[in-house]
């Protein structure tokens, strides 16, 4: 005889949205760093490097300064979104993913590897679409109704 088993549904447990939010930002942190570090398998850009120039921008200070101000936003993000309170933490993931947009969407531009740079893009997009929609839909908590209340009438009235 044959028995049969039983399965039952996993639990679902509702993920906080902090939670949710860090685990976005690590993912475009890796995104971003690895489309940037699988760009060096694009040939040229080794020898371009070499000869001081990243795209179409020279090798200084001012540029690996402005290229790791780049990472360390979302680096900084991850943590952010668990320890800021909520307030400050919706308002932060609102403004940084909002200004992310544009400057994700700029590296696809003038690029020759397009199937590349447009797959990186679009995720990175999506990444951040998903970070501005769950800090926007953050839960609300009801406000709490506290009745005033007022003396014993009879209490008043006895006097």
């Amino acid at each position: 005889m044959r028995t049969r088993r039983t399965t039952t549904s996993l639990e679902d447990q509702p993920m906080p949205v902090r939670v949710e939010l860090a685990a976005a930002w690590t993912s475009f942190m890796f995104l971003y760093a690895y489309v940037d570090i699988l760009n060096f398998f694009t040939p040229g850009t080794i020898e371009d490097i070499l000869d001081g120039r990243v795209f179409e921008f020279a090798l200084s200070q001012t540029f690996s300064t402005t290229a790791l101000t780049l990472m360390a936003i979302p680096i900084l993000m991850v943590v952010l979104s668990i320890t800021l309170p909520a307030r400050a933490n919706r308002i932060a993931n609102l403004i940084v993913a909002s200004l992310y947009v544009p400057v994700t969407a700029f590296n696809v531009l003038g690029e020759s590897w397009l199937y590349f740079y447009g797959l990186g893009v679009a995720l990175e997009l999506i990444l951040l679409a998903l970070i501005l929609r769950c800090a926007w839909t953050w839960p609300r908590t009801a406000p709490s109704v506290t009745v005033a209340t007022s003396p014993d009438l009879e209490t008043v009235h006895g006097q």
